[in-house]
């Protein structure tokens, strides 16, 4: 990797980036606080911990038997004997959360929990200093037909619109596979570092590329995934080609946890 001068100005809109990072982890209700997905089905269900019964309503999740439970919907009013909740609405169970999640039309409960010992163990962020030497201009060519993503947990779902990032390093043309969201592009890659001194996958966030497919690939900003934080996410694995046979020493490592300060 050619070395680059990183300047003041990139270094602290870089450290912003990743206290905001720590915030959206961290926090009570953050990424780290999830302390169970529980899968639904039509037959109603009990789940550990959770008031009342659980079952899918279609695609939504519905909880009866509530009356007395003490949950509270998004507006601080105490639910009745039913609820249903669509795809990212919640209720307050005390200091927890109850969230409703749906994956390619099954839905889940999940619980996000301060006290989670996936939170409450977690110090820091590992990452490598910010280096404008891995930010590469790109272009990006949109793919025909639909993309199949795997997930952690072996479920398969596909992708209507995907393409083909392109972008040059080290005097060498890379490729990388992103999906198209709604406000960016959204990469899933491994490299060399992988599953060692960083996680075995990271995720980037890439800007939607203009009329002409021009963008930019930031590695600095890679960033570790949900299933880093907590084993109850169904994170997405990287496509074969987004398997780098190289290191790309930028962006975050790995979580820090209470224990692993202590063996240090």
């Amino acid at each position: 990797m050619t070395i680059q001068q990183t300047t003041p100005a990139f270094a602290a809109e870089w450290q912003a980036w990743e206290e905001a990072r720590w915030a959206a982890v961290s926090g009570p209700h953050g990424t780290a606080s999830l302390a169970d997905t529980v899968w639904l089905f039509a037959q109603e269900q009990r789940v550990a911990g959770v008031a009342g019964s659980w079952s899918a309503e279609g695609a939504a999740v519905r909880g009866e038997g509530l009356t007395d439970s003490g949950l509270r919907d998004a507006h601080g009013e105490l639910v009745g004997d039913t609820v249903v909740l669509q795809a990212g609405e919640t209720l307050t169970d005390g200091p927890r959360l109850l969230r409703a999640f749906v994956r390619d039309g099954s839905p889940a409960l999940r619980i996000l929990d301060p006290d989670a010992a996936t939170r409450t163990s977690l110090t820091g962020l590992d990452a490598y200093q910010p280096d404008q030497a891995w930010v590469r201009p790109a272009v990006f060519e949109p793919n025909e037909g639909s993309l199949e993503v795997e997930l952690v947990d072996g479920h398969r779902s596909v992708n209507e619109r995907s393409g083909t990032l392109r972008f040059e390093l080290d005097g060498v043309e890379r490729t990388l596979t992103a999906t198209v969201g709604a406000q960016a592009l959204s990469v899933v890659f491994a490299d060399a570092t992988s599953g060692a001194e960083t996680y075995r996958f990271r995720f980037l966030t890439v800007g939607l590329p203009d009329v002409a497919g021009a963008t930019v690939v930031d590695f600095t900003r890679a960033f570790l995934p949900p299933c880093a934080f907590s084993p109850h996410y169904v994170c997405p694995l990287p496509p074969p080609g987004n398997r780098f046979e190289f290191a790309v020493t930028a962006g975050e490592k790995l979580p820090v946890r209470v224990e692993e300060e202590a063996a240090a």
